[in-house]
């Protein structure tokens, strides 16, 4: 009897992790998963039975209406090409940084560092939009994707670059020594030993980009909003709102969202590896 009261009190822990990752996992999923079955509902249902998880009839027209109303080639095309600019040119950058921050000796270095280490923590919103339009109109790149690409390229992103700079921190420092016997520079012992090892990170720190890209609602509406050809998908998915029938389309504007969201479940169920990877490798060292 003792025996299997034991049993059960070494369960009961491992039974409540369990129990609370289910929980969590279901709050998390919900939202996809009614977005999804609301994509398939019509109109009429939606606004009389919006409570109603499994639609009563599938109806399948309204990715269609979506494709054709809302010119989604054009705004995937405009999606991938703003993605793939942002995630290579955010990648450089912050494996850069990490690199000089964790190898590089110059004065103020460590203040530097924990200045932008600080900003994480202070959330500007909007309240930078204006300054940064201001600053791309006088290079006339405010009525482009391009004033996005070179904004989100070249504004610090702390986190990726306290990722980087974490898994560099791992590397150990003896090889930058053997690397410097054999005549290698500052420049290339990062180009032929430490970006080569940086695999991981680089994984890491591309899906994070490219999810922040594709779902970047607020920057790109307000720089393509003269030019609605250089719309990307999320942004041009509101506007099925108003292409329907009805003086609200929800379920048109909802299976452009389910569109919008099969390019991002893609990536982290093809990569979700190299990203766990890359948050994991930089956290012991040795």
């Amino acid at each position: 009897m003792n025996t299997t009261a034991n049993k059960i009190r070494k369960y009961i822990p491992e039974f409540v992790a369990y129990l609370s990752l289910f929980v969590i996992f279901m709050v998390t999923i919900f939202p996809v998963f009614y977005t999804f079955m609301a994509s398939f509902k019509s109109n009429m249902e939606i606004l009389t039975a919006g409570n109603r998880v499994i639609p009563q009839t599938f109806v399948l027209d309204n990715y269609i209406k979506a494709w054709n109303l809302g010119n989604f080639k054009q705004y995937t095309y405009n999606s991938i090409f703003m993605s793939v600019f942002i995630v290579a040119g955010v990648i450089i950058t912050s494996i850069i940084c990490g690199y000089v921050f964790s190898r590089a000796q110059f004065f103020g270095k460590q203040v530097l560092y924990y200045m932008i280490l600080s900003s994480m923590f202070v959330s500007l919103g909007s309240l930078t939009l204006y300054p940064l339009l201001m600053i791309t109109k006088v290079v006339n790149l405010n009525r482009s994707l391009w004033g996005v690409i070179v904004i989100r390229i070249f504004a610090v992103n702390t986190t990726n670059v306290f990722i980087a700079r974490s898994f560099i921190d791992s590397i150990p420092r003896e090889i930058d020594e053997a690397a410097k016997v054999d005549g290698c520079s500052f420049f290339q012992i990062f180009l032929h030993i430490i970006s080569p090892l940086c695999k991981p990170v680089i994984a890491t720190v591309g899906i994070l980009t490219f999810r922040s890209s594709w779902n970047d609602y607020l920057l790109p509406m307000v720089f393509t909003l003269s030019n609605p050809k250089r719309m990307p998908l999320v942004v041009g998915v509101i506007s099925l709102k108003s292409s329907g029938e009805a003086a609200s389309s929800w379920n048109l504007m909802l299976a452009g969202t389910a569109i919008s969201m099969i390019p991002m479940i893609l990536v982290y169920a093809i990569f979700n590896r190299y990203f766990i990877d890359g948050l994991t490798s930089g956290s012991v060292k040795g």
